[in-house]
């Protein structure tokens, strides 16, 4: 498994909260927390969304980015998700990280201070070098796109 150091700044609003952690030995996703005031937890009416703060800032190793994701618990039991899945925290980026959540559920959802509301999962990230061409190769999909696959026209061996 590799490792990079990533360092992180807690803003004023952000003291006393847990710092982003895995939650177990395996877990690919550091767990982030909401930055809101004590006692004032910010609503979020069903189909509303609204950009959550963590009280953090980051500074994430050239060649790595940081995907902002959904947790599946908050997914499947208020209808709550990353709006913007997966969110992109880039490595030149300095200032506070916020989380968009969109309830799509049928109930408001308060946000308190301390809720684990998002997940950060580092990736390493490739930069692509644009060669215009005048056609491309062929493959078997071709132009297929929006549901091309898995339908029965693939070549059976019986």
């Amino acid at each position: 498994m590799n490792t990079v150091e990533l360092r992180v700044v807690r803003l004023p609003h952000a003291v006393g909260l847990a710092l982003p952690a895995y939650q177990s030995a395996d877990a690919a996703g550091l767990d982030l927390v909401a930055a809101v005031p004590a006692g004032a937890p910010l609503v979020i009416p069903p189909g509303g969304r609204a950009a959550i703060p963590t009280g953090l800032a980051f500074a994430l190793p050239r060649g790595v980015e940081g995907q902002i994701r959904p947790r599946s618990g908050l997914a499947l039991r208020h209808g709550v998700t990353v709006l913007n899945s997966p969110g992109t925290l880039d490595p030149d980026y300095r200032g506070e990280v916020h989380v968009i959540l969109a309830n799509f559920g049928t109930d408001p959802f308060p946000v308190a201070r301390g809720t684990r509301i998002a997940q950060l999962v580092l990736s390493a990230t490739v930069r692509a070098t644009i060669c215009e061409v005048s056609a491309l190769d062929e493959t078997t999909r071709g132009v297929g796109g929006f549901g091309s696959t898995g339908t029965g026209r693939e070549e059976r061996s019986d």
